[in-house]
């Protein structure tokens, strides 16, 4: 089993890279990339806080920590909003809402059919993984006031998808199946996330090939923690990508 990444091996990643090069955080391309990127990262934090409440009505035994959990996501939420507000930008609400449209839809779909191995792993594992991702990305280079706020929620972030795996390796036997369906068709759609996003996080120094590392190793992680060998995770990416 591979050694995880932790949340304070990020953070401390995130300081030892401060002394690169910054974006000029007062200049209006910044500020007009970050009017998207701050939507980003106030919508996934709304939408997670959203899909833990929902997970707790399939799981009602874990209702609580479910709860839980999504209280920490609108907590982060209302860390992101101040961190626009520090920097005198608007969020772009509406196009984060399209943005998370198709992962929103498919989360919304699983739950009317009562599929909690496909809901969580939209959620506690390809959301999470990709939150974790954009933030340990961000950290570096991002402005005083954000990093402070983002190495926070990173900590948290970690939580959440710890609890993905969790429930997901103990029910591992049940999920297989789903959770390979699911895969296929969402993973895709993470991918298609991170291209549209790519140009304005360029803006903010932050490159497109190692969001999608970083991404990567999380989820692959991730799945190796549940149950799936390395076989399985190559075949499962063949399968997503082919689509």
């Amino acid at each position: 089993m591979p050694t995880p990444v932790t949340s304070e091996v990020a953070v401390l990643d995130g300081q030892a890279g401060s002394a690169q090069a910054l974006p000029d955080f007062s200049s209006e391309a910044y500020k007009d990339a970050y009017s998207r990127i701050n939507a980003i990262v106030i919508e996934g934090e709304q939408e997670a806080h959203d899909n833990y409440i929902s997970l707790g009505t399939l799981i009602p035994e874990q209702a609580d920590e479910l709860a839980r959990l999504a209280r920490m996501e609108m907590k982060h939420m209302k860390g992101f909003m101040s961190c626009g507000r520090n920097l005198g930008v608007e969020a772009d609400m509406p196009f984060a809402k399209e943005f998370f449209g198709p992962l929103h839809g498919n989360f919304q779909t699983a739950l009317k059919e009562g599929k909690v191995v496909t809901c969580l792993l939209i959620q506690a594992l390809l959301i999470e993984a990709f939150a974790i991702s954009a933030y340990h990305i961000y950290i570096p280079v991002a402005d005083p006031f954000a990093r402070k706020i983002t190495e926070g929620v990173v900590k948290d972030e970690y939580t959440h998808l710890n609890y993905g795996q969790e429930w997901l390796k103990a029910n591992f036997e049940a999920s297989r199946e789903e959770l390979m369906e699911a895969n296929k068709v969402n993973l895709p759609l993470i991918r298609s996330m991170l291209e549209q996003v790519a140009k304005d996080a360029a803006v903010l120094k932050m490159e497109k090939e190692d969001l999608i590392e970083d991404f990567l190793i999380a989820y692959q992680e991730a799945l190796e923690e549940i149950g799936f060998t390395s076989r399985d995770i190559a075949r499962m990416a063949a399968a997503a990508l082919s689509i």
